[in-house]
């Protein structure tokens, strides 16, 4: 019997590719470790990210390639993942992998519940992440969180960001008193901004997630101008008058040179608990249609089920991965991949450039 080389074990990986970056995982520097006993071929996989949406495809192409080695019994995948990313050129972001902004077109479309959900989801799935709520005008994550009422902590004059459900996360919510309306001009949000860019210790992070305010106004601006983003998310409702809204707010991301990593559907449809019916409320489809007609991925939609708003209100938002019911839970699994998956797509076909400067 011919002996199983590593070479033969790495030409016939040469042969795999990953099915989003659409490259071959030698190339991708994805293969980490080949150990062959005899018949047994072991392979050390290092994923793009730990959200990966099409691991059992990577295995299923793995396994396939490698048993066509003459003598090969028995193909035994080990995984890892590590989260590529951009360095950014603020000191206190150069940590930061990913910076993605979740925003809309209007408000009222559960914008910041997907980006809870988002960053909820990241961590479970085990990359670091962090959650920033620049929803100045409206902050809602505290509550979502269950950090209501506490104070972030000062190190060295810097603000280090509240722990809650393994996510670092800043929210104007908490530094100011409760129930306070923020009326605030253009320089006073470049003020804010600037603060929970350069003086709040976000440490090693794979994923930023910026919580927007709704529309196309000073803050995702000043964002843009300030720091290298690797995306963003548009979240809209199925009705038109949202997905008008929805395109508007693409067309501002294009023009300010931020990637749409892609939209979401939120409030997609509801789906009776006691006799099953399922009642299309806001109508549905209409964001995969807008995301074909703008060129840009569907990550997915949502259902409307009042888990979701129970367990947001509750600041336990990781019930809503655990408790929800299947359907619920599958689909914010889905658009969690899916955008990790067009993050590490992002990351290999277009490098975060430079940033202008508004200092």
């Amino acid at each position: 019997m011919t002996a199983i080389t590593r070479n033969a074990v790495i030409d016939r990986l040469r042969t795999v590719q990953d099915p989003e970056l659409h490259q071959d995982l030698v190339t991708l520097n994805m293969i980490k470790e080949v150990a062959i006993d005899g018949g047994r071929v072991k392979v050390h996989v290092e994923l793009t990210t730990p959200a990966c949406p099409l691991k059992d495809q990577i295995r299923a192409d793995v396994e396939k390639a490698v048993r066509a080695i003459p003598g090969v019994t028995t193909v035994e995948l080990e995984w890892s993942a590590k989260v590529r990313g951009a360095p950014q050129p603020r000191p206190q972001l150069a940590g930061v992998k990913n910076i993605v902004s979740v925003g809309a077109g209007k408000g009222g479309v559960g914008k910041s519940t997907v980006a809870t959900m988002l960053a909820v989801g990241l961590r479970r799935a085990g990359a670091s992440v962090g959650l920033l709520d620049a929803d100045v005008y409206g902050p809602s994550i505290p509550t979502m969180l269950g950090i209501e009422g506490v104070q972030p902590k000062v190190r060295d004059k810097m603000l280090l960001p509240i722990e809650a459900h393994g996510i670092g996360i800043m929210s104007v919510g908490v530094l100011v008193e409760p129930d306070r309306p923020m009326v605030l001009r253009g320089p006073m949000l470049h003020g804010i901004l600037r603060q929970f860019l350069d003086q709040v210790e976000w440490g090693e992070l794979d994923y930023l997630i910026v919580d927007l305010p709704p529309g196309t106004g000073d803050v995702p601006l000043t964002l843009a101008q300030s720091i290298p983003q690797t995306g963003a998310v548009i979240v809209c409702t199925p009705q038109d008058v949202a997905l008008a809204d929805a395109r508007r707010a693409i067309m501002m991301f294009r023009q300010l040179n931020v990637d749409v990593l892609g939209i979401v559907e939120n409030m997609s449809y509801y789906l009776c608990p006691h006799c099953g019916n399922r009642d299309e409320l806001f109508d549905h489809g209409g964001a995969a249609n807008a995301a074909e007609e703008m060129q840009v991925p569907f990550l997915g939609d949502i259902p409307l089920n009042a888990s979701l708003r129970v367990f947001g209100d509750a600041g336990r938002p990781d019930k809503m991965f655990t408790e929800s019911p299947d359907y619920v839970r599958q689909a914010v699994d889905r658009m969690v991949q899916r955008t990790a998956g067009r993050v590490s797509v992002r990351n290999l076909l277009q490098p975060a450039g430079p940033t202008l400067s508004i200092e």
